[in-house]
């Protein structure tokens, strides 16, 4: 049976607290779920117990079938490995083990290290066990994935392909392998809006169950079936999908409240009950029997204990204060990215929320980059108004001056005051992770801290590279709570639909370089969708403003 059965999961990381217990839930075969909570509620960590990669502290788990994983961060790590190497660490467990033994023999071979005999009997192995058929797989999923064409997967790097394709090839792959389970974690990272949106519809047609991590809303929108909170160092399930979970949230929290209520009533009510039992005891003996039931009773109840509380909401408090400046912030005049972005120009002004969207590997992040370069040593093309202070996130959390150093530290580097950066901290929800490295961090705990360091700075102009990719739900909407508060700019390239909806207008680089204006989001979603049709798309919204 294709399902995936988990009982009073436990787990503590190495060093540390426990991170869960009691965590129970079930997956039947071919619903489609997905795991939400917090950052560093152990979402990932539960996949990654799954399929094998950690060893539970206590609690049982058991998937039916044949199963395939991937992580976050698949590709990303060593852009210089071959894409064959990549592709083996989503195989099936058999097929893993023979490719890295055929990739380690055929290195040894051509080293000179080994005759050959070694490489002849791993490469007869790999045949026997299915990697050919594997192989042809790689080829189909790469035709559909890459836009350039794949001719060798033992030369080709994993670097030469954008971050989306690595993981659509990957996703293509994974879904349609017919794999009783799937372990998807974060999905959706690094995939354009057109990738995403065939996701979506690849795992609506997917017949596998699928058990997945997601802070994307519109994607869980579209494909849960099942949604599973980690939250209050457990878990609870709702069995309908993501468009109902907040509903199904308030009431339960309701419940819990009201059954902690009665429980404190009965409590008070069993004890004051004792006491005037006791009272008349100690007046006349013979109520000594109905005094010391009355005491039994109370004791009893106590022990059991008081049901669950509701769960603290978590409080993410963002404050990007921001100041004026000029009224022209960047004005871009033939600006562009070689061999990327082709020259256009454009204005920003104050107060505005600029998009920068296209598929991936159009240059959006490299624009974004020339704009940070240019804030500190302008350019002939891109250049700055008066008393404008630029900051920047970035995708990867690139931080190499924040690497050994503990969040702490890092905060107390602008607030000098270790009362004050703990206060801090803890506005973001990093109190408890104040002491550890920032390499140590998930990667939505990296993110927050980022996010706080930029709030920290004070700047008017923020280049957000996709800010809410490792966030969580919660602290994405507290993000783009702040972000409408601003008094300053924003130029952001994101591919969350739901982020970019509250942004003002939008540039759009298309496959070929070349920069559209657009000046809603929903003509933007068209855009995107439909390419071929973007310029008169344009023309015609242009024109109908006008006559309106």
């Amino acid at each position: 049976m294709s399902s995936i059965v988990v009982s009073d999961l436990a787990y503590s990381p190495p060093g540390a607290e426990q991170l869960f217990f009691d965590v129970s839930f079930t997956v039947s075969p071919g619903e489609h779920a997905v795991i939400v909570g917090a950052n560093g509620t152990g979402k990932s960590t539960i996949l990654r117990i799954l399929s094998g990669e950690y060893e539970p502290d206590d609690g049982e788990f058991a998937v039916g079938g044949t199963f395939l994983t991937m992580t976050q961060d698949v590709g990303m790590s060593r852009p210089d490995m071959p894409l064959r190497e990549m592709l083996i660490t989503v195989a099936p467990d058999v097929l893993r083990a023979a490719g890295t033994a055929l990739f380690a023999a055929e290195r040894r071979m051509l080293s000179g290290e080994d005759d050959g005999m070694e490489f002849a009997e791993a490469l007869a192995t790999w045949g026997d066990l299915g990697g050919y058929d594997l192989e042809t797989q790689w080829a189909s999923s790469a035709q559909r994935s890459v836009k350039t064409p794949v001719t060798d997967f033992a030369s080709r790097l994993v670097g030469e392909l954008s971050g989306g394709e690595r993981k659509r090839l990957v996703l293509d792959l994974l879904l349609n392998s017919g794999a009783d389970v799937l372990l998807l974690d974060e999905p959706d990272n690094y995939l354009d809006i057109p990738t995403r949106r065939w996701l979506e519809e690849q795992l609506r047609a997917c017949r596998s169950t699928v058990l997945m991590v997601s802070h994307d809303r519109e994607v869980l929108d579209a494909v849960a079936t099942k949604v599973i909170t980690l939250e209050g160092s457990g878990c609870w399930v709702h069995g309908g999908p993501w468009r109902t979970y907040a509903d199904a949230r308030t009431a339960r929290q309701e419940q819990l409240g009201d059954a902690l209520k009665q429980w404190n009533d009965e409590e008070r009510r069993l004890f004051h009950h004792m006491k005037i039992m006791k009272q008349r005891a100690a007046q006349n003996f013979k109520n000594a029997t109905k005094a010391n039931a009355a005491e039994t009773r109370w004791e009893k109840f106590v022990k059991a204990g008081p049901p669950t509380p509701p769960v603290p909401d978590q409080q993410i408090h963002v404050r990007f204060r921001g100041a004026d400046s000029a009224r022209r912030v960047v004005k871009f005049d033939d600006a562009g990215v070689d061999g990327l972005v082709l020259p256009f120009s454009d204005e920003v002004h104050f107060g505005e929320r600029l998009g920068l969207i296209g598929p991936n590997g159009t240059g959006k992040t490299h624009l974004l980059s020339a704009v940070l370069g240019a804030s500190a040593r302008e350019t002939p093309t891109i250049t700055f108004g008066p008393r404008t202070s630029v900051g920047m996130f970035t995708q990867v959390h690139d931080r190499p001056e924040f690497a050994g150093r503990q969040g702490i530290d890092i905060v107390r580097d602008r607030l000098v005051e270790e009362e004050r950066s703990m206060a801090a901290l803890a506005r973001y929800g990093l109190r408890n992770q104040s002491r550890q490295e920032f390499q140590t961090l998930s990667g939505g705990q990296k993110a927050r801290l980022e996010i706080l360091m930029l709030e920290l700075a004070g700047h008017n102009v923020l280049l957000l590279d996709e800010p809410t990719d490792n966030l969580d739900i919660e602290s994405s909407e507290a993000l783009e709570r702040a972000l409408d508060g601003f008094e300053g700019t924003v130029l952001a390239v994101s591919h969350d639909r739901t982020f970019l909806a509250r942004l003002d207008r939008f540039l759009m680089v298309a496959d070929d370089g070349s920069v559209l204006g657009i000046p809603d989001f929903a003509l933007a979603l068209d855009c995107l969708t439909e390419p071929e049709r973007a310029p008169s798309m344009r023309l015609v919204k242009t024109l109908s403003r006008a006559a309106g």
